[in-house]
């Protein structure tokens, strides 16, 4: 008997991004779908429009052409302020009070908030909050101010966050950007072990470097200048011969215990 397919949780459709100050375009034609359960990395070169992209899907903002559906809701029929709680949303460059302990930050997780509204926090949500802590293994920093921890414990500590309203996506924004190797390797056994606990989310990883992919990554979407270079299985698509068409130059691509190896030569 065969098994339905999981369900979709976003639909790009002919979407477009006009930036309206310089009438320059930033995305353009871009059809793809991601489906509950997959892992996906998006990539390609700086100022190709993964970033962007990743707006659409967290409903921060809307393309100028096509249609983007996120969670069932079509943007532009929606309030997008209810949808953005069901959505993830892990990035770097997020706002978060320095001198917050890393069990307030993930608890403003369950409001939205840049600063805790405490009122609002039940017993419930404490315990969610030390529960995600722990899963993201980091329980013992539950109590240490935000601003010290270290640039991989900070990633964990929002990637805690992001699951407080139980997402079905989740969209990572270089969560890897300036980390060291220990922290990295720590933050994809994260990513590995959630993939795996939690078998209907689905994951967007915007990333510059194949060796940042935890294994559990299914699936990838290149970009070239806003427009689509590949989509598909990870395995078709992470290979030298697409990523050197994506990129203008040569690239090797290996692969060892499931995680991936590039390297780029001269052009010739």
């Amino acid at each position: 008997m065969n098994q339905p397919a999981p369900r979709q949780v976003a639909s790009v459709e002919g979407a477009g991004v006009r930036r309206s100050t310089s009438d320059q375009l930033i995305l353009d034609g871009i059809d793809w779908s991601v489906r509950a359960g997959e892992h996906w990395a998006l990539l390609g070169a700086n100022g190709a429009g993964k970033t962007t992209l990743l707006k659409l899907l967290g409903a921060v903002l809307h393309p100028t052409t096509g249609s983007v559906e996120v969670l069932g809701d079509r943007l532009g029929r929606v309030d997008v302020r209810e949808l953005r709680a069901h959505i993830g949303h892990v990035s770097t460059a997020q706002r978060v009070p320095q001198d917050a302990t890393a069990h307030t930050v993930v608890l403003t997780g369950a409001t939205g908030t840049v600063q805790p509204l405490w009122r609002k926090y039940d017993d419930a949500a404490r315990q969610l909050a030390s529960d995600l802590l722990s899963e993201l293994d980091c329980k013992d920093l539950a109590d240490r101010p935000f601003g010290v921890c270290s640039g991989g414990q900070r990633a964990r500590v929002l990637i805690a966050r992001a699951l407080m309203p139980a997402p079905s996506l989740l969209l990572l924004d270089e969560p890897f950007n300036a980390l060291d190797l220990p922290s990295r390797e720590d933050l994809i056994d994260a990513l590995r072990r959630l993939a795996a606990d939690r078998p209907s989310l689905a994951t967007v990883t915007v990333t510059h470097h194949l060796e940042e992919l935890p294994p559990t990554t299914s699936h990838a979407l290149l970009l070239r200048e806003g427009r689509t270079a590949a989509c598909g299985p990870a395995s078709e698509v992470l290979t030298g011969e697409v990523l050197t068409q994506c990129f203008g130059r040569p690239v090797e691509v290996s692969r060892r215990d499931g995680r991936w190896l590039a390297r780029s030569g001269r052009r010739s």
